[in-house]
């Protein structure tokens, strides 16, 4: 390029530079715009709306998914964008994504705008609090049910609601007690002699000793026996009919002399010098009070025998626990000297009494004991299958919001409306509750952040309370 056209273009550059600066300096550009249109056609190509409502969320300023509750800067320090209600999104029939605030007007009519801060505040025109924040419309429908409350898709995901469908089904839970291992009353055999009679030859077991039923336990000699059984033996010489339910073989009977000997001395047509007495059962022998020689009087207890295949074990109920235990109710106990092992029963009665100074029941559950595990007087730990037998409507416990006074359950209507429902309670269980009024199986309640709803319900519907129906006009 030559030096002479270098020389132009630098001027032409100088001049142009120079002209914008004086036409600036000067507000030439108003004119300009007057003249030509040139702000207004702007500003109708691209027409701006200013938003309205309180701020909601804070959203990235370069448009990515992350968002905030309260003010917030990004890592290189720009501070997160307000956004208010009418910028929040909902989705027409037609998917045409529309402002929350603008759907809501054109569908309905504001009765009246409330203070954006829960304050018993109100204005029949817009307007702002002290601190700038836009007064929240009141729409039409609004007060016919004060206590339900309407969420956005958006502030729906933002707070966690989630719901689930009550349903029919058992209600369970456990009640953990303590009990006590006791032996089975029906199991127990008492060793004694139905005249007097001298002891002869006991056995060779002790308190403690298992034995088997049939084994002998002593021999005795009783003078009242050996005269019946002389009878029986000349009865049997004489030609009589033996039998077991017979004149003296009966008598016999009566006196505790077993039938195998009755039947010796209807053999053998003579009465054995001593007789034996055999125990009665299996089992375990729990006293020994025979002594060899010894002179024992009708009734005197000689020996004190338990089976000990089967137990009890005597669980204390609290008074209060004692609606949601039922006969037959699945039990598991575990004992000190075996942990990890749990023995499987069933309640098998409830006593009829409750405890003055506990307030407690006692309640007897049947065990198996094949190996002898379970001992007498030993302490247990009882679990209780406890709850509701057949199935009702019940509800996750999460969903049961209990005030003392009162207990509700949220319904999910539909289009982010939850209304809360008074209910009435049955069964508690571990992951269940039994609701006996107020709703139906199928109807979907809220079981995670039904706390929030709670709190904007009673906020609702204290300003609907407060509110002056002068205002409402």
């Amino acid at each position: 390029m030559s030096t002479s056209r270098i020389i132009a273009t630098l001027s032409l550059a100088a001049i142009v530079g120079g002209g914008g600066y004086w036409a600036g300096k000067n507000d030439i550009g108003t004119p300009l715009e007057q003249h030509f249109g040139w702000s207004r056609m702007a500003a109708e190509a691209e027409p701006r709306h200013e938003p309205t409502g309180a701020v909601i969320y804070y959203s990235h300023p370069d448009g990515l998914a992350e968002y905030s509750a309260k003010p917030k800067n990004t890592a290189d320090g720009r501070p997160f964008m307000a956004v208010r209600e009418s910028e929040d999104v909902s989705f027409n029939a037609t998917g045409t994504a529309v402002p929350v605030a603008e759907t809501a007007k054109a569908e309905r009519k504001v009765l009246y705008y409330r203070n954006p801060m829960g304050l018993p505040d109100t204005s029949r025109v817009p307007k702002k609090d002290s601190m700038g924040m836009d007064y929240l419309p009141v729409y039409e429908g609004d007060d016919a049910d004060s206590s339900t409350v309407k969420v956005s898709l958006g502030k729906l995901q933002r707070t966690g609601v989630k719901t689930a469908l009550a349903e029919k089904t058992t209600v369970s839970r456990k009640i953990r007690v303590p009990g006590t291992v006791t032996l089975d009353e029906r199991m127990v055999s008492i060793v004694s002699m139905r005249t007097d009679a001298f002891v002869e030859d006991v056995a060779d077991v002790t308190t403690g000793d298992r034995i088997t039923k049939g084994e002998d336990l002593f021999h005795f000699y009783s003078k009242e026996i050996a005269t019946a059984g002389a009878e029986y033996a000349t009865e049997m010489r004489n030609g009589g009919k033996a039998g077991p339910n017979t004149g003296s073989a009966l008598r016999l009977r009566n006196l505790g002399v077993p039938a195998a000997t009755i039947s010796s001395i209807a053999a053998e047509r003579k009465v054995p010098q001593s007789i034996a007495y055999t125990s009665p059962r299996d089992g375990v022998v729990l006293e020994r009070m025979a002594v060899s020689g010894m002179m024992a009087e009708a009734g005197d207890i000689l020996f004190r025998i338990a089976d000990i295949s089967k137990v009890w074990v005597i669980a204390d109920v609290p008074e209060y626990e004692l609606g949601s235990v039922r006969k037959g109710a699945v039990v598991s106990v575990v004992v000190r000297n075996l942990p990890g092992t749990a023995f499987k029963g069933t309640v098998d009665l409830i006593y009829p009494e409750v405890q003055t100074q506990t307030r407690t029941t006692k309640v007897r559950i049947e065990l198996p004991n094949p190996d002898g595990q379970l001992m007498s007087n030993m302490y247990a730990e009882v679990e209780i299958e406890a709850g509701a037998g057949s199935p009702v409507v019940a509800v996750p416990n999460s969903s049961v919001i209990d005030t003392g006074d009162r207990q509700i359950v949220f319904l999910d209507k539909g289009e982010g409306r939850f209304e809360p429902m008074d209910v009435s309670l049955g069964a508690r269980g571990e992951d269940m509750t039994e609701i006996t009024k107020g709703i139906a199986a199928g109807d979907r309640v809220v079981v995670s952040a039904n706390f929030l709803l709670d709190s904007e319900s009673n906020l609702n519907a204290a300003l609907s309370a407060l509110t002056s129906d002068e205002v409402k006009r």
